[in-house]
């Protein structure tokens, strides 16, 4: 079938999307969906830093591909052996999914299967397969996705069913920007009541962690970044203090809390925003890092502190979650209230400004954007 797509044709492109259109968004070829996998109508699609770093070359994937990892979406048909999903079933998207064999999986961590990384690392679905072409040349899927378009085929363990009552500009939100932030705060951090909670860089996935953290308890959230508007948005979501990123942020973070906080958490991809989260953590305290830097990049890390203050640093892909449990556990909080995501969204858009949401994200004027298929 023809569908319209978003598609990268190189990487490397540090800014000024629109004005290069590294996004072309044009017709694409769509196989049917073959065993053990389904075809989807996407209905909305988050605009993600993940995204983006394959854009300017912080994540290099192979292209052309097309981009989008953080999406809602309804079945239209289903491949051979799918017995589970029926077409109008309302799905969200999982980019990291789990083969269920791999010794990670088989341990509960699907993040870090070894089949996925693979598969995703060469452009390809969970079953070895692209079902994206153009003119008779393969195009690559992001990470089993390829949401920026009116329509994908994924594996089937790249979807989890929504039995809750969600729209679907609000659902897509879970499937990335929630599992990872909030799942920081309780998977990787396993936050405490009462404690003391620092966010580092408050984008969706961060502001996903604020919310985490409130609803987990903690006593102090305290949300740290250089945009007065996004400390404002996390001070709306709860969060009990705000701090500017600056040179200063390590002495001011340390006397709110007489010491440090129990748990620090990095979101902005940024080793100067994971220095900063270590130097705010307090004696005996976590440092949780689930920011993706660039590859090269590098930490200065005090080897004696870690020994003499048993101190743990930790790294969080996904949230260290199990989508087909995680999922229903935060539909269910967002049901209550508990976890309001829709507070972090702040613009809504059609397929058509995808570039210029891609510089609204790099010169950060928006928190987290949709575009809308429906």
């Amino acid at each position: 079938m023809k569908i319209t797509a978003a598609v990268l044709e190189h990487g490397g492109i540090p800014k000024g999307f629109e004005a290069a259109q590294a996004l072309r968004v044009g017709e694409v070829d769509l196989a049917p969906p073959g065993p053990g996998e389904v075809l989807i109508r996407v209905a909305a699609a988050g605009v993600c830093h993940s995204d983006l770093s394959v854009i300017n070359g912080t994540r290099p994937r192979p292209v052309p591909m097309v981009l989008g990892h953080e999406a809602s979406g309804h079945v239209e048909e289903v491949g051979a052996g799918v017995t589970d999903l029926a077409p109008g079933d309302h799905v969200v998207c999982i980019f990291a999914p789990g083969c269920g064999t791999c010794l990670p999986c088989a341990e509960g961590r699907p993040a870090l299967c070894t089949r996925a990384a693979a598969h995703h690392g060469r452009g390809e679905l969970m079953t070895g397969h692209r079902r994206l072409s153009r003119q008779g040349a393969p195009v690559h899927h992001h990470v089993g996705v390829s949401a920026f378009a009116t329509h994908a085929v994924l594996a089937r363990q790249s979807l989890v069913k929504v039995e809750a009552d969600l729209p679907p500009h609000v659902s897509a939100l879970f499937s990335c920007a929630m599992l990872t932030g909030a799942g920081a705060v309780f998977n990787t951090a396993r936050v405490p009541p009462g404690s003391r909670v620092a966010v580092f860089g408050l984008g969706g996935v961060g502001l996903s962690a604020v919310l985490g953290a409130v609803a987990a308890g903690a006593g102090q959230v305290i949300a740290i970044d250089r945009f007065d508007s996004k400390m404002q948005a996390a001070r709306d979501m709860g969060a009990t203090h705000t701090v500017k990123a600056d040179a200063h942020t390590v002495e001011a973070v340390r006397d709110l809390t007489g010491g440090g906080v129990d748990v620090a958490i990095e979101l902005a991809g940024s080793v100067t925003a994971l220095e900063t989260a270590w130097g705010c953590t307090c004696r005996g305290g976590t440092t949780v890092t689930a920011g993706l830097p660039h590859p090269d990049a590098r930490m200065a890390l005090n080897a004696l502190q870690l020994v003499a203050e048993e101190r743990v640093l930790k790294g969080s892909y996904i949230g260290s979650c199990v989508p087909q449990r995680d999922l229903p556990r935060m539909f269910a909080l967002y049901a209550r209230g508990k976890l309001p995501v829709e507070k972090m969204m702040t613009h809504r858009l059609k397929l058509a400004d995808i570039n210029r949401a891609m510089d609204q994200l790099e010169d950060g004027t928006a928190i987290r954007q949709v575009i809308e298929f429906d």
